[in-house]
């Protein structure tokens, strides 16, 4: 290494430290010596161990330090001091010396303990106990104890420094509460290197090198027959960190970019619903398990909702109880207006799907329509069960629509996010008929990993609501666990942790 231009790359606060590091080797001493910041010693510190000049060994000791009592009997005096004094003249029972002290029950109790132990006093049972000053108390009035010594020693200290009588003191303090307590104290031992000697050797001291420019060195030209000091662009510098968006809001914008392209309209709603659209519209049974507490959660006030246009309800009335003009049968039971009126936390964003049908007329037809918004489920929360989660919910209403339709707006979907390999499969959901789970195959694990379900809606969802029956293309995707992969989560509850470190590090959404 070329001694000169190493020498020219030097920072002026790291010329100010190197010459005391022939007698120095703690940052306390550089920092008393030169009369740098503590700061200002530590970035030169870590510059010079950057260019191996110093090596740094870095030492943690466990020291001894004064706690809230500690610093408390250090300023005001230990409570047994002050017993002391109140005994001075007198004999005092117990609930006298109360009165005079302010002492708790327990501060007292312990400063008898410790008088006693000293034989500074002794207790006499009269009509009541009394505590009297022993001699040796009355001579521990003007001397001081070795507790009240050991208390005015200059903290934190290394236990392996006390000497005999404040190891005796240090003992007796350490059994009561927060007077000492121990602290884990980083020191660094810093040494030059072979390197570091040479350019000691060499002379440091310039007056020809320039640090930065002023308008004052240009003006005055004064910057002419010097060296200007040199860069060291291979320097270990802090991290940055930008500012961002939140990993999932990147996937949630790219996710909503996706369906955008295709010509999709987004949806939206509140969290909360009735459970008229989240379940009697979509032809839930009102005795199903899942509007169970222990699979929903309802609203405790306002506990009911306001239901739509009677119109409307009663269709979705009729098709509950006897199938109405749908084809179907029903679920042959009398179907109650105020079960669906509570409010429940929407367990899927389907209930947006059966709320925009709804609105539709026949000249908004073909639409297409998506959501990616949070519902909730009363679920045990593990490594791949989240109680609150987004849902990517999609919806074409066509009467050319078909099956096969339906495939290649999921397979296009999954493609985007990366998935190449889609399978689309038999499967049942309620409200859905034919319905079908969608597969994605993992490069790695080589399996097939279940992302969401599919199908067409059944006759008694579409009919009450858009008053005929018509194709009506629908799919709802768990947003988590089609990311947990790219972000290389494996547990599904890290996603939402908030830890600080991993918001930092997460790479970008870039797909």
């Amino acid at each position: 290494m070329d001694i000169n231009k190493l020498i020219k790359a030097l920072h002026p606060l790291e010329r100010s430290v190197l010459p005391v590091l022939t007698t120095c080797t703690t940052l306390d001493d550089i920092t008393r010596i030169t009369l740098l910041k503590e700061v200002e010693v530590m970035r030169s510190v870590q510059w010079l161990q950057n260019k191996k000049i110093i090596t740094v060994q870095e030492e943690v000791e466990e020291k001894l330090d004064l706690d809230t009592n500690g610093k408390k009997y250090r300023d005001e005096g230990l409570p047994e001091r002050k017993l002391l004094k109140i005994l001075k003249d007198k004999t005092l029972t117990i609930p006298q010396i109360k009165e005079k002290s302010n002492f708790s029950n327990d501060e007292l109790n312990i400063c008898i303990g410790i008088l006693r132990k000293k034989a500074a006093i002794f207790i006499i049972k009269e009509k009541e106990l009394v505590v009297k000053l022993s001699d040796r108390g009355k001579k521990l009035i003007t001397k001081e104890m070795l507790e009240e010594q050991f208390l005015k020693k200059e903290f934190p200290i290394s236990l392996k420094e006390l000497k005999d009588e404040e190891k005796f003191a240090y003992t007796s303090l350490k059994k009561r509460k927060k007077i000492i307590k121990t602290i884990l104290v980083k020191t660094k031992n810093i040494q030059l290197t072979d390197l570091g000697k040479k350019i000691l050797d060499h002379g440091i001291e310039s007056t020809d090198i320039i640090d930065k420019l002023t308008p004052q060195i240009l003006k005055k030209g004064t910057w002419k027959h010097k060296d200007f000091r040199r860069y060291d662009v291979a320097i270990n510098v802090p991290k940055t960190y930008s500012g961002k968006r939140h990993f999932i809001n990147q996937a949630i914008k790219y996710v909503k970019r996706i369906w955008m392209d295709m010509g999709f309209k987004e949806m939206t709603g509140t969290l909360v619903q009735t459970s008229f659209w989240n379940f009697d519209a979509l032809f839930t049974a009102q005795d199903h398990p899942v509007r169970d507490m222990q699979d929903t959660f309802f609203i405790k006030n306002p506990k009911l909702g306001k239901l739509p246009n009677k119109v409307i309800v009663e269709k979705v009335k009729k098709t509950h109880e006897n199938g109405w003009t749908t084809g179907s049968k029903g679920w042959d039971y009398k179907w109650d207006v105020n079960e669906a009126r509570k409010n429940v936390l929407r367990t899927h964003t389907t209930c947006l799907s059966a709320r925009t049908i709804a609105t539709l007329k026949e000249n908004d037809l073909p639409g297409k329509f998506f959501s990616v918004g949070k519902c909730f489920r009363n679920e045990t929360v593990d490594w791949s069960h989240l109680f609150e989660l987004i849902q990517v919910e999609g919806i074409v209403v066509d009467p050319n629509a078909n099956f096969r339709n339906l495939v290649g707006y999921l397979k296009e979907f999954f493609n985007k996010m990366g998935f190449e390999e889609v399978r689309i499969r038999p499967g049942y959901f309620p409200y859905t008929e034919p319905s079908a789970e969608v597969d994605v195959f993992h490069p790695v694990k080589k399996k097939w990993i279940e992302l969401g379900g599919s199908g067409m809606f059944r006759p008694e969802v579409t009919k009450p609501l858009f008053e005929k029956t018509i194709p009506v293309l629908a799919w709802g995707l768990g947003l988590e666990r089609s990311i947990l992969d790219y972000y290389e989560i494996k547990d599904i509850r890290d996603i939402y942790k908030n830890d600080l470190k991993q918001l930092r590090e997460v790479k970008l959404w870039l797909q």
